[in-house]
């Protein structure tokens, strides 16, 4: 972790910027030029206040504009961090480790296959595994577009129709997410490893165009899957269908400690949460094992 005195210069008096003002562009230079990486821990604001000779409310002032331009996010008793910029899986990795050192651990999804996220989790348990992470409870829901059913994507670029064979490629890739994940979470209470570890995986018959993750009930991420078509092996004879990527989604990253003078990001927070409930306990139905 960085000390102040690593990226941070002193205030220049001649400077006919405000110290606020003077305190948030070093910190955003800081970020930038990666003197400061996402998901690292600022300084804490008296110390900050200490090391500029500033009262806290002038600290204040100056991480509020690095809040609005989603610099910097606030986790409730943790601190403030540099908020991850990148795309998956860089973006989310931090944020799904950072709550994995929270006592109970939740987190939801809702999109196609759960891919990513089946990667992602494996190399924060192997962490929990290896004991350099120590939750009590992790519970685990994942929602998922059922690629038993007929849906509009992904399907036959020639026809823009549902085909059988399509939707058993798309099955085989979502079983192989879902199996790692549930695996995985049963194992370290099979080990005693965690108090309780649960892994639910429901399914509906809604086509997969967004994804969503909700972390712990502090953070959001969602993005919008490109639909795009290329050519896969099918039954050992190419086809060309359109597909929802994930890998290809770039994600927006909402959080409960935006500041709300500036964001968005709590309420988003508490609607996400409002509509993943909504559908698990509505249309969703038990995955098919």
């Amino acid at each position: 972790m960085s000390t102040p005195a690593d990226f941070l210069a002193h205030l220049d008096q001649d400077d006919p910027r405000t110290p606020s003002q003077q305190i948030a562009n070093q910190i955003r230079a800081a970020i930038k030029l990666g003197k400061l990486k996402a998901g690292e821990k600022l300084p804490s604001q008296p110390d900050l206040a200490e090391r500029y000779g500033v009262a806290r409310e002038t600290v204040k002032a100056a991480l509020r504009p690095l809040y609005a331009e989603r610099l910097l996010i606030s986790r409730q008793g943790s601190g403030v961090f540099v908020r991850a910029q990148t795309e998956l899986p860089v973006g989310l990795r931090p944020h799904i480790e950072a709550a994995f050192e929270d006592p109970h651990v939740r987190i939801d999804f809702a999109g196609f296959s759960g891919e990513t996220l089946a990667n992602t989790l494996s190399e924060v348990l192997d962490k929990v595994r290896a004991g350099r992470l120590t939750p009590e409870s992790i519970a685990i829901r994942v929602m998922l577009s059922d690629p038993g059913a007929p849906l509009a994507l992904p399907c036959r670029a020639d026809t823009a129709a549902d085909d059988p064979a399509v939707r058993r490629r798309a099955d085989r890739i979502t079983r192989r997410a879902v199996d790692s994940i549930i695996d995985g979470v049963g194992e370290l209470a099979d080990l005693g490893l965690v108090k309780t570890a649960t892994a639910e995986v429901r399914a509906h018959s809604a086509s997969p165009l967004f994804k969503l993750y909700l972390i712990n009930d502090e953070e959001a991420f969602f993005g919008f899957y490109p639909v795009l078509e290329h050519t896969v092996t099918i039954d050992k004879a190419p086809v060309s269908i359109f597909d929802p990527m994930g890998k290809d989604a770039t994600l927006f990253h909402f959080s409960t400690g935006d500041d709300t003078e500036t964001s968005n990001g709590p309420q988003y927070v508490a609607q996400a949460r409002t509509w993943f409930d909504s559908v698990w306990t509505t249309i969703s139905r038990e995955y098919p094992q």
